[in-house]
């Protein structure tokens, strides 16, 4: 009898597991926490792991809120659950921005990327426009900004990959506005003294989304995966949440840049590859692979950090379980293989 897949209740309390680092930074930290952007595929797993933390910490008393317009209403209802405090809120209007309380740590997770192609407008407006919103009502907080590895050039796949240090690129509107997200931040931290962080995370994954889930599940129902893009990176979302949190640390004035993602430069053929030998189907492969990929070096992060709590092998064998029993996605492909920067 096969293993039924987990719900989503199960999975969130999976990924929001808090490690030993998010305990201790929440421990250390005075004040209360806000995630902006909590509706998104990590906001919910980043505020329940931070109450878990907090409570884990003996610091029930600290207060977790969670922001988002909530067009899903069971969304709220999970993170109250949870302990976490839901107020609806568009951070693109200015007046509903003011009525929120103002905390001392802020992880800013709000943002458009899906569709940008088709409204380009609307991205600039989420990504330029409700940051310098957010930042100035913020001004006195710690902020920890999610960012992309987009914002970097493509590089040499047989490289260590783009580092904090490696300029900018505007490789496509949604690399732009994010290269924009990063600029308007910046700009009210000089202006305010505010201490940031720019997170450029590079593919977090689940069970329910990622580029594992899209590779894993072309190979399940025979369809071609592209491997033109080559490479790339990936960390477990529920690690990804975790630094997220440690980075409320790790804010400075001038903002701190750091890449966050796995050590490893996974190859797509290969990992397509051991979808394949555990499906018991030969992938179906296209393209040729390019010399250069969106690809971030994460050794500073790992370096403050530590590793990954979960290995590839360990995630492909998750997402291999999960797929092929039937569970829950969330539908929304990562896209990869775009090497357009068009979403």
């Amino acid at each position: 009898m096969s293993t039924p897949p987990l719900n989503d209740e199960q999975i969130e309390a999976l990924l929001s597991e808090p490690t030993p680092g998010a305990i201790a930074t929440v421990r250390a930290l005075e004040g209360d926490f806000m995630v902006l952007g909590v509706g998104g595929k990590m906001g919910t797993t980043t505020a329940l792991m931070l109450r878990r933390a907090l409570d884990a910490a003996g610091k029930r008393d600290n207060k977790v809120y969670g922001v988002s317009r909530f067009s899903r209403p069971e969304a709220a209802e999970t993170l109250r659950r949870g302990g976490v405090e839901p107020i609806s809120c568009d951070l693109a209007d200015a007046a509903q921005v003011a009525r929120l309380p103002r905390v001392a740590n802020v992880e800013y997770l709000a943002g458009q990327k899906f569709g940008t192609d088709s409204a380009p407008g609307e991205t600039w407006i989420q990504n330029t426009i409700v940051p310098s919103l957010v930042a100035e009502h913020f001004k006195a907080s710690r902020i920890v900004v999610f960012s992309t590895g987009c914002v970097y050039p493509f590089v040499s796949v047989d490289g260590p990959g783009a580092n904090e240090t490696t300029p900018v690129a505007f490789l496509g509107e949604y690399a732009s506005t994010c290269v924009g997200r990063e600029r308007v931040f910046g700009h009210f931290a000089q202006k305010h003294g505010t201490r940031q962080l720019m997170y450029r995370l590079n593919y977090a994954v689940e069970l329910r989304y990622g580029v594992l889930v899209d590779v894993g599940t072309a190979v399940l129902r025979g369809t071609p995966v592209d491997i033109t893009m080559g490479a790339f990176n990936l960390i477990w979302q529920g690690d990804a949440c975790a630094r997220a949190i440690q980075c409320l640390e790790h804010t400075t004035n001038p903002p701190k840049i750091l890449n966050i993602t796995g050590a490893e430069k996974i190859s797509i053929r290969l990992v397509a590859e051991k979808f394949g030998a555990i499906f018991g189907k030969a992938p179906v492969l296209k393209g040729t692979t390019a010399k250069e990929a969106w690809l971030a070096d994460a050794s500073e992060s790992i370096r403050l950090f530590g590793p990954p709590t979960k290995t590839l092998d360990e995630l492909i064998a998750l997402v291999a379980q999960h797929v092929s029993a039937g569970g829950r996605l969330l539908g929304k492909p990562t896209h990869f293989e775009a090497r357009d920067g068009k979403f």
